[in-house]
């Protein structure tokens, strides 16, 4: 499978990368500036901007899935929905998937189906409200799209750099937690199940995982 990642050198794209390369893809790795360090086997890296429709459409038509892994920088939170709403386009245009890795905040919560993550602050602290209120507004957007063809992976509240385990949780619209309460998991697990969705497409639209 061939596979274009945008947001490449990200926390989730560079991890997305070293994992579908590990299982013998071909990958497309998008960048904002072509990286100066090395890519693993079988990795291309090319320079490309998300509002860029004529561009990325055309890049998007020669590979078999995208995954969208931009996150933006704090302050800029505003960009997350311009962003979103441009790779669709372009994924669109060029009839291909697109695996939009978002946020935690449209998850429900796990003690309470009525409410969103985003508005539990067990979860989403102050300090972390404006990206899970982005994130909740990237599905929205991609629920509203009238043609692509896309998935969004919610990831737990809690997404560091760890250790690749190689094994997760999956679940759908409601928060993953732990016997103790925690939602976790590491950025290398999430890749794996990242792959696992391009490898093995499930029929949810919106899903979450954890730590097994």
């Amino acid at each position: 499978m061939k596979i274009a990642v945008v947001g490449a050198a990200g926390m989730v794209g560079s991890r997305v990368i070293t994992e579908a390369a590990s299982r013998g893809h071909d990958l497309v790795a998008v960048f904002r500036r072509t990286p100066s360090s090395a890519l693993p086997p079988g990795v291309t890296a090319v320079e490309g901007h998300a509002e860029d429709l004529h561009h990325m459409s055309a890049l998007f038509g020669g590979v078999d899935a995208v995954v969208a892994a931009t996150r933006p920088a704090p302050g800029h939170e505003h960009t997350a929905v311009p962003t979103t709403t441009a790779l669709l386009d372009a994924a669109a245009a060029a009839g291909t998937r697109i695996l939009v890795v978002g946020g935690s905040g449209p998850l429900r919560a796990p003690d309470n189906p009525d409410r969103l993550v985003l508005d539990t602050p067990e979860y989403v602290p102050l300090e972390w409200r404006s990206i899970a209120a982005a994130s909740t507004a990237q599905l929205d957007v991609a629920r509203a799209h009238p043609a692509a063809d896309w998935v969004y992976l919610s990831p737990p509240a809690v997404l560091e750099p760890g250790h690749r385990n190689g094994t997760y949780r999956r679940g759908t619209t409601t928060l993953l937690t732990d016997a103790d309460g925690v939602s976790r998991i590491s950025a290398e697990d999430l890749a794996v199940a990242v792959v696992d969705e391009l490898e093995n497409p499930r029929e949810e639209r919106h899903f979450t995982v954890g730590e097994s």
